[in-house]
């Protein structure tokens, strides 16, 4: 008996730690110096749901590109980047401040994933409606909208609740739900009242600024909250990584394409090499700035290191959209040649490595000489593999010549740069 009971004591301690069979935890704030701090379980779930939306953004970019409609694909593509990004950006910021594991914060969480959920369906029917805006017709953002505002107001919800569980961060947590709570009026407002093209256009900008607002005023003139350098800069890592994965679900497109399209031969061969290369050299290049170790000591440079990801993960998630139009091409079916083809996938990856470049020299506060070279250099391989494109060479040739752009920011960075990143950190710690 006693054998007995000591299991169900144990069980019951597990039971605890991972959340259940307990009442609701108070929302104090979390230690932003507890040791050991690592992306939970319930965080790695939520993040699935952005492999929807991440797939379900590219794949309308890749189409709208493929049939020539390179504007409306631009727009619609960061329209949909800005508001899945900074969705989950707020999710995780609150959740490294204030995650409590408790039953009420999962079924906030789950409520924020089917948010995401829907704005993902409403991304096909977003995309087509900017094709019917030069005639006349309407931006149908009813959907996506719908999605975004669920998972607001389920973080409006978690805000209210740290509000009155934190008095500590009151002033932080009150700022921020107003910020939202403003933000998704407007939104509504938008959508519901289906007003002219050019309103629509003035007021987004008005409106993404005004979500972009709240958390460098609660940074600045709110005290911030405590958020944890360790755990975000993983956390931001992670989803780089679920970024990525459309640059691999791209190569398996195009290589499906081509062998169907020839039987497997080389330029199938050469198109896994450089669509995986690539991948792989993003990822690499990606992981070279020390971003936690800076944002623990400097907490004050986290808005623009948050900030920048946005652009980073829509650069990553256009290469992949880049791959999907290769299939395209090969199939027949895009109107934009091998030139566009490689144009879609050059860009965002020159676009991902100027922002690399600028993040790292920002959270350093030191610019490198030695970078000039690398950027250069970057500059000249994706150059050369759009000029080959435009004289007619192979598409497997030219991702060749794109996937050592970031090879070369490897080398540069194993061969000398890994010793003045160490030298620039110790600075910056200091």
């Amino acid at each position: 008996m006693l054998r007995d009971a000591s299991i169900y004591e144990r069980m019951g301690d597990r039971m605890s730690q991972i959340g259940l069979g307990r009442g609701l935890t108070g929302m104090s704030g979390r230690d932003p110096n507890e040791t050991h701090r690592s992306a939970t379980p319930l965080e790695l779930l939520y993040d699935l749901t952005f492999v929807v939306a991440f797939g379900m953004a590219a794949d309308q970019l890749a189409h709208m590109l493929a049939e020539a409609h390179i504007w409306e694909g631009i727009g619609g593509f960061g329209f949909a980047m800005f508001a899945i990004c900074w969705a989950w950006t707020n999710f995780s910021w609150f959740a490294s401040a204030f995650d409590t594991n408790d039953w009420l914060y999962r079924i906030m969480t789950m409520l924020q994933m089917i948010g995401v959920v829907i704005l993902a369906l409403g991304l096909p029917p977003m995309f087509h409606s900017l094709l019917s805006l030069e005639a006349g017709g309407s931006l149908d953002n009813r959907i996506m909208v719908a999605g975004y505002v669920i998972m607001r107001v389920a973080m409006v919800a978690q805000w209210l609740r740290a509000i009155s569980q934190a008095p500590k961060h009151r002033r932080a947590a009150v700022a921020h739900a107003s910020f939202i709570f403003v933000a998704q009026l407007g939104w509504v407002t938008l959508a519901l009242s289906d007003p002219p093209p050019a309103t629509v256009l003035a007021m987004f900008p008005v409106l993404i600024l005004l979500e972009l607002a709240g958390p460098v005023l609660v940074e600045k003139r709110h005290g911030g909250t405590p958020w944890h350098a360790h755990h975000l800069a993983e956390r931001y890592g992670l989803l780089t990584i679920i970024a990525l994965g459309e640059g691999v679900f791209g190569t398996v497109a195009s290589v499906s394409a081509l062998v169907e399209a020839e039987g497997w031969s080389t330029e199938a061969v050469v198109t896994i090499l450089a669509g995986v290369g690539l991948t792989f050299g993003l990822w690499w290049n990606y992981f070279i700035t020390p971003s936690a170790q800076v944002l623990a000591h400097h907490r004050r440079r986290a808005v623009v290191w948050a900030y920048s990801h946005i652009v980073t993960y829509a650069a990553i998630a256009a290469t992949g959209a880049g791959l999907h139009i290769v299939a395209y091409t090969i199939q027949g079916s895009s109107h934009i040649g091998t030139l566009g083809a490689v144009t879609a996938i050059a860009v965002p990856v020159l676009i991902f490595e100027i922002v690399l470049f600028a993040l790292y020299t920002f959270m350093m506060q030191e610019f490198d000489i030695f970078h000039i070279a690398l950027i250069v250099a970057t500059i000249l391989l994706i150059a050369t593999a759009v000029a080959l494109a435009a004289f007619g060479s192979s598409i497997g040739l030219c991702l060749i010549i794109i996937t050592f752009s970031p090879a070369i920011v490897v080398v540069g960075y194993e061969t000398i740069g890994r010793k003045h990143a160490a030298e620039a950190l110790a600075r910056t710690l200091a």
